[in-house]
């Protein structure tokens, strides 16, 4: 998340290419593509361009600045959410996405799509929602006002925070943070303390506020076992806009499971096999109505052999051949 003190969008350029040719690189390799990251990836790039197809639909950035004293004098809650999927340069959203994408792609991995979509949505909230209380709180309790308070913010850092936090929660080893090596679980910390040091523009209270909503999720996720709400409505979304594909699918495998293969062998089948099928007098293998000759044994389609819609099975004759000559007919076939 990058501050300004003015609502002014600031420029940059080049880069997206790269975001693109790193995330078709990564999806490529994956023998699963995580479809819930890639459509984060998409929303904040496409809010990013504009293309004219949805630049009617959607706010300016101008309307969606995270500015707590705007969101709180105006109960503005768009600033409050859509914030977080804005950008200020391509820099700010490169870097953003490139993190997302790491880390994404491991999280919704392991956690599966509609419990890693559930928890994004629930991080959102919480990340900005904290930043917000966290600034209000410096305004009661200190009057500090300008550099938190009236503050123009943007981006996805705060969010990128508290996913790092639940990535990184039962490691047990080491990391490398701008070069300095620091043990996994507090990476964050770190990383919060560097990225303010060497980007004067970073939303300290913003990353702040990702990290102990990370905190806070995970200690309410330990006390609660099973599906929190929120994972159950997206799995009801999920299965009812799936449900045509899924039924589609149904049907496309009920109709193969219909289709019979070569014949079967046996004098105990009752019924009728179908249309097109004739049945062997001498080893009683079901053949195609094609063909004239027992794919089994090699025996002479007899006259009276087979099956049709309106009849039942042709009477077996009488004269079947011996059993020396019906194994030396099958040894002769198959040889």
């Amino acid at each position: 998340m990058e501050n300004f003190g003015e609502g002014r969008r600031s420029g940059g350029g080049g880069m997206l290419p790269l975001l693109a040719l790193s995330a078709v690189a990564e999806y490529y390799r994956l023998p699963w593509k995580p479809p819930v990251t890639a459509s984060l990836l998409a929303a904040n790039t496409l809010l990013y361009l504009r293309p004219a197809f949805i630049d009617p639909v959607i706010p300016h950035i101008s309307e969606v600045w995270f500015n707590p004293h705007l969101i709180f004098k105006h109960k503005d809650l768009k600033r409050l959410f859509l914030s977080a999927f804005y950008h200020v340069n391509e820099p700010h959203l490169v870097y953003n996405m490139m993190s997302l994408l790491w880390k994404g792609i491991k999280l919704e991995t392991s956690m599966g799509s509609s419990e890693f979509a559930s928890m994004v949505f629930t991080l959102i909230g919480m990340s900005q929602g904290v930043t917000l209380l966290l600034a209000k709180s410096l305004l009661v309790l200190f009057d500090y006002d300008r550099a938190y308070y009236n503050e123009y913010a943007v981006g996805f850092s705060g969010v990128l925070f508290a996913l790092k936090v639940v990535l990184n929660s039962q490691a047990e080893d080491y990391s490398s943070v701008y070069g300095i090596l620091v043990p996994t679980k507090y990476a964050a910390w770190a990383e919060l303390i560097l990225v303010q040091m060497f980007v004067p523009n970073a939303s300290f209270l913003g990353h702040l506020g990702g990290i102990l909503a990370g905190i806070i999720y995970m200690k309410l996720k330990g006390s609660y076992s099973g599906s929190d709400p929120v994972t159950m409505a997206v799995r009801g979304v999920t299965r009812l806009v799936t449900w045509p594909l899924r039924f589609l699918n149904g049907m496309v495998r009920s109709r193969r499971r219909r289709i019979t293969g070569r014949g079967r062998v046996g004098r105990g089948q009752t019924g009728i096999a179908g249309p097109g099928i004739w049945r062997c007098q001498s080893c009683t293998y079901d053949n195609s109505g094609w063909l004239s000759a027992c794919e089994m044994c090699g025996s002479g389609r007899a006259r009276g052999d087979g099956w049709s819609l309106n009849q039942g099975p042709a009477l077996s004759s009488s004269n079947d051949l011996p059993l020396d000559e019906l194994r030396r007919r099958r040894v002769e076939r198959f040889s």
